[in-house]
């Protein structure tokens, strides 16, 4: 921890701190090695005599509240995530969620990116809203389940290059 190079620095300064104190040099020793004030040596020495290697880190600071509560956070989530838009949109943008739920455009724009959410970017199987969906996906499994006799069966699909998000769109 006290050479770690991926680990804040404030974090390694304070590990070298207690294992500097922890080979019995003196707090004026630790001040020279760690290039620290006499107040900090005697600061994490006591913090880690009194409780240990996880108060190494650091302590919550005070500071502005959050401006939305958890439960009006995973409201906003599950709505994102488990319904669609008013208008027959296909997917939320920052604004029409921002509109339905009451909170800014930027705080939605924040939660989204914290939870790696893009609306925009569907990674689900989308069903057809043809009402005879289902009696045309019968016709073409019924196809490759019984072929014809002295028939060659092929799919097609006569827009490849573009996304189905477009699609559902058209």
């Amino acid at each position: 921890m006290a050479r770690s190079r991926s680990l804040p620095v404030g974090l390694v300064r304070r590990a070298e701190i207690v294992l500097l104190c922890a080979n019995g040099l003196d707090n004026r020793t630790v001040v020279e090695r760690a290039r620290v004030n006499r107040r900090t040596v005697g600061k994490w020495r006591e913090r880690f005599r009194t409780q240990g290697l996880m108060d190494l880190y650091d302590e919550r600071r005070p500071g502005r509240p959050h401006s939305i509560e958890d439960d009006e956070l995973m409201t906003l989530l599950r709505r994102t995530l488990e319904t669609k838009p008013p208008g027959g949109g296909t997917h939320w943008t920052c604004r029409s969620m921002a509109d339905a739920t009451g909170v800014s455009k930027s705080t939605v724009q924040r939660l989204w990116t914290a939870f790696n959410i893009q609306p925009h970017r569907q990674k689900h199987f989308k069903l057809s809203t043809d009402p005879f969906f289902a009696e045309k996906v019968r016709d073409i499994v019924g196809l490759y389940l019984d072929p014809p006799d002295h028939a060659m069966v092929l799919c097609v699909d006569e827009k490849s290059q573009t996304q189905a998000l477009e699609r559902t769109q058209l």
